[in-house]
């Protein structure tokens, strides 16, 4: 069912006229950036992200239906690959300029593993995008469309922002709304 409202129009138009500008304003620039995003899904993101021209893009997901899906898109240079969060050993330490997550680390209930990863691959001054909802907005989804969130999965705004603190980098903008929130930050 998540699968299906992932993969909609509807989804596409909320990220390309909400989320990716939001993301900009709190500081994103992608033009020459070595970029990985965790959680690519279908690749829509990537596609948005391609006409910024990186200087490489890796996109990676847990489900293989969803890189198969990105991979159609056919973009020009771009490495999608099915891959778990928690364990980005494919890519060395401080090697990426930018990490971009459009909210899937709510469906990982060894989160705050997947955010040392992040830490871990950032060059030091890299920066990191990530947009999540609250514990409280994933019980309400929930509760109505039965999509069975992890429950070591659901953590609170605060919390979350004190955990990208925890793994050495500096929040340098932030936006809530509606049960959500936007970070940016940087790593040390």
């Amino acid at each position: 069912m998540e699968f299906i409202a992932m993969n909609n129009p509807l989804r596409r138009f909320v990220q390309k006229n909400f989320e990716f500008p939001m993301f900009q304003n709190l500081g994103l620039f992608i033009g020459g950036k070595d970029v990985l995003e965790i959680g690519c899904g279908s690749g829509y993101g990537a596609e948005l992200m391609y006409r910024l021209r990186p200087l490489s893009y890796a996109g990676i997901d847990l489900m293989p239906e969803q890189i198969k899906l990105a991979q159609r898109r056919q973009i020009p240079g771009y490495d999608f690959r099915v891959m778990d969060a928690t364990d980005l050993g494919e890519f060395a330490d401080n090697s990426k300029d930018l990490v971009i997550i459009f909210g899937i680390l709510h469906h990982v209930a060894e989160w705050r593993v997947a955010l040392k990863e992040c830490a871990r691959v950032l060059r030091p001054g890299g920066k990191f995008f990530v947009e999540e909802p609250g514990s409280e907005m994933l019980r309400k989804w929930d509760s109505i469309f039965k999509w069975e969130h992890p429950e070591l999965g659901h953590f609170t705004l605060d919390e979350f922002e004190n955990e990208i603190r925890n793994n050495g980098l500096v929040v340098n903008g932030s936006r809530r709304y509606f049960g959500f929130g936007m970070f940016s930050a940087t790593k040390q």
